[in-house]
């Protein structure tokens, strides 16, 4: 998985940017639960959003926000989603925006707002405003660790990392916060991403590059096939670190592309791997089909099924569950062509289940991260998912995720 030495730097790593977390008591828990990302060099931004079709407050305010392809800030909270709350939903998600914009002295247009928690309740506008100021009185170079555990809700930790390249004989730093552990699916999973960086480039070309990276990363993974209403990846790029503007798809624009995707790989692996409960992190390898939509179909049929799921958890070398998942995918195959495996031990091979070693695979089925192989035999495309198992834990902390 992605990570670094400057990954505690996170969204701070690149210059020009600051970033908080304050608590304003919108988490019930009273942990930390807004956060301000903040440039004062405007900044190219991007943004991929949630595709259901119940989105959230923030998700209509900011996707109109990337639209002008520039920003300052981004201003998030944890503990209230936002979502469903109709006309005062609008109107406090926009508020977000004007209460950073007035805090930070940029046009509330240039503010990227986000909420994650419960779907149906409402902002309590009084606690996001003192947060926000506070936020902002607090923002720092030190502040991306603070930032990046206030946007957590049943997370074990908060995803960060930071990294810094070279392009156009500049050095460029790249870095990130995300959060995500359960409602996970694509496209998008329950998931919030910020990516900065102080490379200079195109906003158009920008958010080419981000739309289809996440193609490959945050909508390969699934830890429990429900899509959430909040979702977001956003990036902003101040060009502080003075390279040559990128506007073409050149030499300096693939060390660009290369370094994002490598960012939201990682990040997506760690969101799998962190599932509510998980006890496993699962990659499923499908090759061997005519094109990559039905190698992602099929991964995304053994990901999603609770029966794989359980099995990895109670280290079970069910490999039925899995070929039976193949099956119904709804990809046209041939069992007799098929091969899968647990790791690199063959359990079902060419339609009936392979011979193998028992105590082998049973020391496979005990690591923690554990590659399911599936070659379809039927062409050169491949696709890669990552999700994990479901434990008793899964159902402990979404039957009370309420409360």
């Amino acid at each position: 998985m992605f990570s670094d030495k400057n990954a505690k730097m996170g969204v701070a790593f690149p210059q020009g940017f600051r970033a908080a977390g304050v608590k304003a008591g919108i988490k019930k828990s009273g942990n930390l639960d807004v956060a301000v990302i903040y440039t004062e060099q405007e900044a190219a931004v991007a943004g991929v959003f949630t595709q259901n079709a119940v989105a959230a407050a923030p998700v209509h305010v900011s996707k109109e926000a990337v639209r002008n392809g520039k920003a300052h800030a981004v201003v998030a909270n944890a503990g209230c989603a936002n979502a469903c709350t109709g006309e005062q939903g609008m109107k406090d998600a926009k508020g977000m925006a004007e209460i950073a914009s007035k805090e930070l002295g940029c046009d509330a247009g240039d503010v990227i707002v986000a909420s994650t928690g419960v779907i149906g309740v409402k902002l309590p506008m009084d606690k996001m405003e003192a947060g926000i100021k506070k936020a902002v009185s607090e923002l720092s170079e030190s502040g991306s660790q603070n930032a990046g555990n206030a946007i957590i809700t049943t997370d074990t930790y908060s995803k960060a990392c930071a990294t810094e390249v070279e392009i156009g004989g500049k050095k460029v730093r790249f870095g990130a916060i995300a959060k995500g552990s359960g409602m996970i699916q694509p496209n998008m999973a329950t998931m919030l991403c910020f990516i900065t960086t102080d490379a200079a480039i195109d906003s158009k070309l920008l958010q080419e590059t981000l739309s289809e990276i996440t193609e490959v990363s945050f909508n390969m993974i699934s830890v429990d096939g429900d899509m959430s209403t909040n979702d977001m990846v956003i990036v902003m790029a101040n060009g502080a670190a003075g390279n040559a503007r990128i506007t073409e798809r050149n030499a300096d624009y693939e060390v660009f592309r290369k370094t994002i995707l490598a960012i939201c790989q990682g990040l997506s692996q760690r969101i799998a791997a962190d599932g509510e409960g998980a006890t496993k992190f699962l990659t499923i390898h499908v090759t061997g089909t005519k094109n990559f939509a039905d190698a992602k179909t099929i991964a995304m049929s053994v990901a999603k099924s609770p029966l794989v799921k359980t099995a990895f958890f109670g280290q079970d070398p069910n490999w039925g569950r899995v070929i039976c998942a193949v099956g119904y995918a709804g990809v046209p195959m041939d069992p007799e062509k098929t091969m899968v495996k647990f790791g690199d031990i063959p359990v079902y091979a060419h339609g009936v289940g392979a011979k193998y070693d028992e105590e082998a695979l049973r020391k496979v089925m005990a690591e923690h991260d554990i590659l399911i192989d599936i070659n379809m035999g039927d062409g050169d495309a491949e696709a890669t998912v990552w999700s994990c198992d479901f434990s008793y834990e899964y159902v402990k902390i979404n039957g009370e995720y309420h409360t």
